[in-house]
């Protein structure tokens, strides 16, 4: 007052409501760190930080009115609305030139793409209609825009790789989604999908009724990806181009693990409990009680945890980046919205995700890493190092017999998308024969055609037909047989919802699209209700031979599609890859499996069990080695047998600087020689020998490390300089040899993959005597009762399946598909979610119509126990707070990524 300032009155709120105080405070130690008697300074003690109705304010300020009456007024005029104009553009929005800058692009490429002929006079017709469009929606400044990241992109592909290997290699980036059913997509290089071959709807993605700006997403390998992003700020001004952001939310294994922690409980009974968590669904007082019982979840702090758990469920717990949207303005976007450097160095973000980006009119450009895309040109790469042979993507055979015969039989570890155990078992029932059948294939297992019941009927007819070439297909009317003729008369992609509305109820393109975009999964009912009445009516109205009833059916088909379903012109694009990476792991295994293991984490199957699979198939594998191993994992010799050796990344802890000494000083006389050239620090080079990197220069891991014990300094001696010890290490004394199951446990610790025996060939003389391995079940008869144990690969409980789970379980002899029904899964959650080693026993199911898909439906599930015991037998793990986990490594654990 004296200095003539105005003054506000405010709540200081830091929750909605009194009751949720108690959460505010526990996220108060979560963000320091500490437990929330540590954390006593820094609450608010008295839960007075809550939302306060008018009168209570004015009162709690009754003796400063003004300030009071200055909060209303601010209040007043603090009004901003995303929807407004917030004045921003992208670059070349307004350009007056585009239209005819990207005319040139698409006339100056159309003759290499398509030569004279009937597909040269439809794609001169579609690219003058779409051109046309683009002018009316003034959008060429948006695809040159993308052209020019592409561009942007080749030249980082260069610096990264060099010239010759970029010309050598795939485009750096790959279009996917709608967009590649553009031909100026495919003509400025944003897709590699030829439209007009493949026959893709153009509606999708581009219509004179869009509402909103198109969608293109460009994958790009993780390499150039790292470094063009922060090139894009370097292009366009750090203060006119961020990363959009994303707000990870609570999810059931976090807030256990948080909220334990502040609460102070024990770290080992939280991570049991958190292990055992389903992580996205909301029961933590069952998580609880079945780790523990149910009378712990009734008392103390243990009661809290469940109560604030529950509450903290789908909060936003940290402000993180979008996984590539980048948003690239005219002005300066701190003048549109706020922006915070990310984490990462070299990358901003704006404060909004990409919903409130979208809605403000902000243009995402997606700028997405595939692994399989790195992976894929890793392999090119060692190919021509290894074998001296530079192969071009673009022109292998996409009728290669090999290759589709291993795709037919599921014989697809490790490549892209058709790997999962879902897609192996519908491989070998649909059998695919052309790249057709494989944009097929990997729509299909997707929520959408799953809920819209096509999965099944797809199945059955193409075994059909491939018994009986002359059967007809059914059609619900034959105006859907044009659109729906390539997947059978079912609906598998996006478009055929728009082509369906389109073709049967007369919808316009406009209308189509407002359909299915009001199907995701956000749907509202009362306008699915509105369009259900505008497509049964539509349909009476355009033919007359439709009624109600078969207008209702049809509606039903389409309405069932309304999970996430991919663009047909999406699963073209994945289609290619996936056969390309098929192609390559047929051809050229041992370079593929060095790919792959370079590029972790990716895909279905964690390394070990990559590991596991490609010695099946005769790959010879070899442990990490200090005059040996490259920092990545190459291929040693071509074979037979071929030999991969694993590269010093694998070994955990290890930084790469040290990695990068290592290998670069090379080859060493002596553990003592290693601790004084390489350059490592003593807990570096520890790790190197607890991983059996150092074998070679001292007989073995306890070797190893007694000999680091006198020979590494404390810390690391620069690379290149020679340090002579006073003394000669004398050699270790008779320290025992690991047994074979410690030395599965120290390869596991050590790099997560292990290259002797299997754990289950080392637990096999514990199991019950009728246990039968993976490869004896393909000579049992079908409903067989079968008992099988295993390491877990993957656990799968999809939304899709009614609260059934999915267990992939491996043994020294191949893998396992377990049925867990909800019943089973209830009684044994615990196990099934936290436990590595299983014992199961149930029905074999191999019926004539599966296609020699083997499954087990399980009827009785334990843990099987290590061998840390005396007596290493089988219990039931409820009862036995003891469990494998004490001496398990991270990578067997369900806690390490195991898939949901």
């Amino acid at each position: 007052a004296r200095l003539g300032l105005r003054t506000v009155a405010t709540g200081n709120v830091h929750a909605h409501a009194r009751t949720r105080a108690p959460l505010q405070d526990a996220l108060v130690a979560v963000r320091e760190h500490t437990t929330l008697d540590a954390s006593e300074p820094l609450r608010r003690g008295n839960h007075a930080h809550v939302l306060a109705p008018p009168a209570a304010m004015a009162a709690r300020f009754e003796d400063h009115p003004r300030a009071v009456a200055e909060t209303a007024r601010l209040a007043d005029r603090l009004r901003f609305d995303l929807l407004e104009d917030l004045g921003y553009r992208y670059p070349g929005a307004e350009d007056p030139t585009a239209r005819r800058r990207l005319a040139e692009l698409c006339w100056s490429r159309f003759a290499e793409r398509y030569p004279e002929g009937p597909a040269a006079a439809a794609a001169r017709a579609r690219v003058e209609e779409e051109l046309c469009l683009i002018d009316q929606m003034r959008l060429a400044g948006f695809f040159l825009l993308h052209h020019d990241m592409l561009e942007l992109a080749r030249e980082v592909a260069i610096e990264v790789r060099g010239p010759e290997t970029v010309r050598a290699l795939l485009p750096p980036g790959r279009g996917r989604g709608s967009s590649c059913s553009s031909v100026v997509c495919y003509l400025t290089g944003l897709s590699h999908v030829d439209p007009i071959a493949n026959e893709l709807l153009l509606g999708r993605f581009l219509n004179a009724e869009l509402t909103a700006l198109p969608d293109i997403d460009l994958d790009f390998p993780r390499d150039v990806r790292e470094v063009l992003l922060p090139r894009i700020h370097e292009r366009y001004g750090r203060d006119r181009s961020a990363l959009v952001a994303a707000f990870p939310t609570y999810r059931a294994r976090g807030a256990i693990r948080e909220l334990g922690k502040a609460l102070g409980l024990p770290p080992g009974e939280i991570e049991r409990t958190a292990r055992g968590s389903d992580g996205f669904a909301l029961d933590v007082a069952g998580d609880i009680a079945a780790a523990y019982g149910p009378g712990k979840v009734t008392r103390g702090r243990w009661a809290h945890l469940a109560r604030l758990s529950a509450e903290a469920y789908g909060l936003p717990r940290h402000l993180s980046q979008h996984s590539g949207g980048m948003v690239v303005s005219t002005r300066p976007l701190v003048d549109c919205c706020p922006v915070v450097p990310a984490a990462m160095a070299g990358r901003q973000i704006i404060q909004w995700d990409k919903d409130s980006a979208g809605d403000a009119g902000f243009l995402k450009i997606d700028l997405l890493g595939l692994g399989m895309l790195s992976a894929v040109e890793r392999c090119v790469e060692e190919i021509a190092r290894v074998r001296g042979e530079r192969i071009d993507l673009s022109r292998i055979p996409y009728d290669d017999p090999p290759t589709f015969e291993a795709i037919q039989a599921a014989d697809t570890v490790g490549v892209f998308q058709i790997e999962s155990r879902a897609q192996m078992a519908s491989l070998t029932r649909t059998r695919p024969q052309t790249l057709d059948d494989l944009t097929v294939q990997v729509a299909i297992v997707r929520p959408g055609p799953i809920q819209g019941g096509a999965v099944n009927p797809y199945i059955a007819r193409r075994q059909r037909l491939r018994d009986d070439p002359t059967f007809e297909v059914p059609y619900d009317h034959p105006s859907l047989e044009p659109v729906l003729r390539d997947t059978l008369g079912t609906i598998i992609f996006q478009d055929q919802v728009i082509e369906v509305a389109m073709a049967f109820a007369g919808f316009s393109p406009g209308e189509a699209e407002g359909l299915r975009r009001v199907m995701s999964k956000r749907r509202s009912e009362k306008a699915m209700a509105a369009y259900r009445r505008r497509f049964v009516a539509g349909a009476q109205r355009v033919h007359d031979d439709v009624g109600e009833d078969l207008a209702e059916r049809v509606w039903t088909m389409v309405k069932g599609f309304s999970g996430f379903g991919f663009p047909k012109a999406h699963g073209a694009a994945f289609g290619v890859l996936a056969y390309q990476s098929t192609w390559l792991r047929v051809h050229h295994g041992p370079e593929f499996l060095a790919a792959l293991l370079n590029e972790q984490p990716m895909g279905f199957y964690p390394p070990d069990a990559l590991a596991h699979e490609a010695q099946r198939r005769g790959t010879e594998l070899r442990g990490p080695d200090v005059d040996r191993s490259e920092v990545d994992c190459r291929v040693e010799e071509t074979g037979p047998p071929a030999a991969v050796r694993i590269g010093l990344r694998y070994v955990s802890g290890l930084k790469r600087e040290e990695a990068e000494a290592v290998a670069r000083e090379r080859p060493y006389a002596s553990i003592a020689d290693l601790a004084t050239r390489s350059g490592a620090t003593r807990a570096g080079l520890e790790r190197l020998a607890w991983a059996g990197a150092c074998d070679a220069l001292a007989g073995d891991r306890r070797a190893a490390l007694w000999q680091l014990g006198i020979a590494a300094p404390g810390r690391g001696v620069p690379g290149g300089t020679q340090l002579t010890l006073p003394f000669d290490v004398p050699g270790a004394p008779g320290l025992r040899e690991l047994t074979p199951w410690e030395g599965l446990i120290a390869d596991y610790g050590a790099t997560g993959v292990t290259l002797d025996a299997h754990a289950l060939e080392l637990l096999r003389p514990s199991l019950p005597r009728d246990t039968v391995t993976s490869a004896d079940l393909a000579h049992l008869p079908h409903r067989a009762r079968v008992r099988v144990g295993g390491v877990v690969v993957a656990r799968q409980r999809p939304g899709t399946a009614k609260g059934v789970v999915f267990l992939l379980i491996e043994d020294e002899r191949g893998t396992t598909n377990l049925i867990v029904s909800p019943e089973i899964y209830e009684r044994h959650r615990h196990v099934i979610r936290a436990e590595p080693l299983l014992l199961a026993a149930g029905r074999l199911e191999r019926p004539p119509a599966a296609g020699g898909v083997i499954n087990i439906v399980v009827d009785e599930l334990r843990a099987i126990e290590s061998p840390g015991r005396e007596a290493a037998t089988v219990t039931e793990i409820e009862t036995d707070e003891s469990d494998f986990r004490a001496v398990a490594p991270p990578a067997m654990s369900f806690a390490q990524g195991r898939r949901r």
